[in-house]
């Protein structure tokens, strides 16, 4: 059976394979419509599998808002540039409303959802036959919100990163404002009390060991030298820790010859202090602890009380956070091909 331009243009509008690739299936399966479609499938798959073991660090993050549910997916790819392809920003946003559609519990269900080419699965393995590059979705975030709260939705550097907060009390602009500095601070948790005990000792651990390094830099420089904390964490901070360091500040003031009287207006300002330098962990991982990037003679947690809202839930993506990307040596990838 002879192949014509309408029949490949047919396939290639069903499949969005190449209109290359459309023509070798219609003359492989004599014209056969289905059985074309099965056989790009096919190849696409396999494809697909040779480049199941490449790096995707790549790609896109998206947010579809729908009443009460925001869903927040990460799609990769290999490079950037695919990344700007019309066709990979139409995937990323229809596989965002797929997921928000279906609310699957996990990843592996996630995948298994039904697309026009069978299963969402099928779909990214016919996108990565079609772009050429290795295409997955890495994962999903959905928050819930009341009727009585209200979404903020960020989306920043070329939706690399998405952000979602959850506000009671407050403004879609108020809301939107805390994702922004979401997106740039990067907490990890909502509060301090969030933080586990153990990972807590182990930056600390960290943190005076690079305060020593750094201090032994000063000391050859003649630099004022850092202060190491005692901690770290107001989790740290017990009652017992801080009613020693409370007696400590009152004996300093006596030593001082300050009168007693007055040591009440200048304790709490000293024990503030004393909060806020061993709470380096806190400022860095709890939303709630940060200087709010907007006005940071506040935190966010104060910055929040001063407009009687609160925040109960967040969400940040930010594309290939934590994938170890594979170093390519340009010149000795030249080298090689000279060579070879």
């Amino acid at each position: 059976m002879a192949v014509t331009a309408a029949m490949v243009k047919e396939l290639r509008e069903k499949t969005g394979a190449g209109m290359m690739d459309c023509k070798k299936a219609l003359v492989e399966t004599n014209g056969d419509m289905e059985k074309a479609v099965s056989f790009l499938r096919e190849k696409g798959m396999a494809n697909a599998a040779k480049k199941a073991d490449r790096v995707a660090a790549e790609g896109l993050t998206e947010i579809f808002v729908d009443g009460n549910f925001a869903t927040v997916i990460e799609i990769n790819s290999e490079t950037d540039f695919v990344a700007k392809n019309d066709q990979f920003i139409t995937l990323v946003a229809e596989t965002a409303k797929l997921i928000s559609d279906n609310k699957p519990a996990d990843l592996e269900a996630a995948l298994a959802l039904p697309t026009p080419e069978g299963t969402l699965t099928e779909t990214l393995v016919n996108a990565t036959a079609t772009i050429g590059e290795k295409i997955e979705l890495r994962r999903f975030e959905i928050v819930e919100k009341s009727d009585a709260q209200v979404f903020g939705a960020y989306k920043h550097a070329g939706s690399r990163i998405a952000v979602v907060t959850v506000i009671e009390n407050g403004s879609e602009q108020i809301a939107k404002d805390v994702a922004m500095h979401i997106a740039a601070m990067k907490p990890t948790v909502l509060s301090y009390t969030d933080l586990d005990v153990s990972f807590i000792e182990e930056e600390v651990v960290a943190l005076r060991a690079r305060i020593e390094v750094e201090n032994e830099d000063r000391t050859r420089t003649g630099k004022p030298l850092l202060r190491v904390p005692e901690y770290a964490s107001k989790l740290q901070l017990t009652d017992a820790v801080m009613a020693e360091v409370k007696t400590r500040l009152e004996a300093d003031l006596k030593e001082q010859g300050k009168p007693e009287q007055i040591w009440d207006k200048i304790i709490p300002g000293q024990l503030e202090k004393f909060i806020k330098d061993n709470t380096e962990v806190d400022q860095t991982y709890a939303l709630l602890s940060q200087s709010y990037i907007i006005d940071d003679s506040k935190t966010v947690e104060k910055y929040l009380e001063s407009v009687s809202a609160t925040i109960t839930a967040f969400s940040r993506i930010e594309v290939g956070e934590g994938i170890e990307k594979k170093e390519v040596d340009f010149a000795e990838e030249v080298m090689g091909q000279v060579r070879g």
